[in-house]
């Protein structure tokens, strides 16, 4: 490009996303005939349920469903998602409060656009997402990690989280489930980070994709629930994309007050205008439907939860907890570090050359732990076949003890 050529301060300052970076190179290299592993992808192995795909299938014969919908989704859709909040977080919310978008992350880079001015900050619990950071840093905001390592869980204190909290602090980033740690905040915390909000005035964004995936008879806690007078700065996220196995329908929603979710229908006006509307329809079958699809994958993937931290922690080196929700491992690898591994006698300096060494040299694919605030740490995906999950963790014990 010619030096007048420039782009944007806002785009330059914005790191690619990790998980979609490793994602892409493993399918690359499998294009290429390698037989790799993927641990890196935060989807469900599994199908969509089958009456959701007929219901899209006969959506696309519709005729209604070849034109625009209302920029805030279809309304049966949204009563829809009022329904299902009552059904599952226990408290009432109007259809005029819920927006739909294109996928869970449109609603989380939403919700910045409309509440953050240029400086404004906002407290994100590391480990995080790897998307949080970089969508407050696009809306001209500045990301303040608040870090809580294995050894507490990766669950903060309030102490941890007002001190970090200044005349600048805005909101605070909520994500129990969590991924990438799959910790699960209980109901005391989530009360007492609630009235701490509310005493300082913050909005919170209640990231709840990973809901209905808790294992151990551990229960989501819905800070909504708990405190119905924080509502009115309680922005809800989420979507059918892990419930329901529906990555690829790009389907998720905000539950905001009204104001926030007009605020979001006009944004997303000039954005996107609506979602697909065959998509909306599927969507609707699945949030108007029972949960007995979910519950199967939730036994599945307790399965797999089990035998990815056995297998992890049999590895000389690593640590791993055991996670309460969503289907992610998150090992602590740091003893791996600075010492020759695999049959070249490979050495990495950090955890993001030790995701690369293991994909490039084992074939398995994590995302390390740089991408979530968390360096000397790795992600696992535990949401694939058993076999595959057994087979990569043989061969990263293999190569870690060559």
């Amino acid at each position: 490009m010619a030096s007048w050529q420039t782009l944007s301060d806002r785009i330059n300052i914005v790191s690619p996303s990790a998980t979609l970076a490793v994602d892409s190179k493993a399918k690359a290299m499998k294009a290429a005939g390698v037989d790799v592993i993927g641990f890196g992808a935060g989807e469900p192995n599994f199908p969509t349920p089958q009456n959701i795909v007929d219901t899209a299938a006969a959506a696309c014969r519709d005729p209604r469903n070849h034109r625009y919908t209302p920029t805030a989704g279809l309304p049966e859709l949204r009563e829809a998602i009022a329904a299902k909040t009552l059904r599952d977080s226990s408290y009432q919310v109007d259809a005029n409060q819920v927006v739909v978008t294109n996928g869970g992350k449109q609603a989380v880079y939403e919700v910045f656009q409309i509440l953050l001015d240029e400086g404004d900050e906002v407290i994100i619990p590391a480990p995080f997402w790897t998307s949080y950071p970089e969508v407050v840093k696009l809306a001209g905001g500045n990301p303040v990690e608040v870090f809580s390592g294995h050894e507490q869980g990766f669950i903060p204190t309030v102490e941890q989280l007002d001190a970090a909290r200044t005349p600048r602090t805005k909101a605070i980033i909520l994500n129990s489930p969590s991924n990438p740690t799959g910790a699960v905040w209980d109901e005391e915390l989530v009360r007492e980070v609630g009235k701490w909000a509310l005493d300082n005035h913050l909005w919170v964004i209640s990231d709840e994709i990973y809901e209905h995936l808790t294992y151990d008879g551990v229960r989501t806690s819905y800070v909504g629930e708990l405190l119905p007078e924080l509502r009115d700065q309680l922005i809800v996220l989420n979507g059918v994309a892990k419930t329901y196995a529906m990555t690829g329908w790009r389907v998720g929603w905000m539950v905001a007050p009204v104001d926030v979710a007009k605020a979001a229908s006009k944004l997303q006006g000039h954005m996107t205008s609506n979602v697909s509307n065959v998509s909306q329809r599927a969507a609707l079958c699945a949030v108007a439907g029972p949960l007995d699809e979910v519950g199967h994958m939730r036994q599945a993937f307790d399965v797999r939860r089990n035998a990815i931290t056995t297998a992890l922690n049999a590895i000389p080196g690593v640590s791993c907890p055991t996670p309460q929700g969503a289907f992610y491992a998150f090992p602590n690898v740091e003893a791996l570090l600075n010492r020759a591994l695999g049959p070249k006698g490979s050495i990495a300096a950090s955890s993001a050359e030790l995701a690369a060494l293991l994909l490039d040299e084992a074939h398995i694919a994590a995302v390390p732990g740089e991408a979530f605030g968390a360096p000397g740490y790795l992600r696992f995906s535990y949401a694939l076949a058993d076999a595959d999950l057994a087979e990569g963790m043989r061969r990263m014990h293999e190569w870690v003890t060559a």
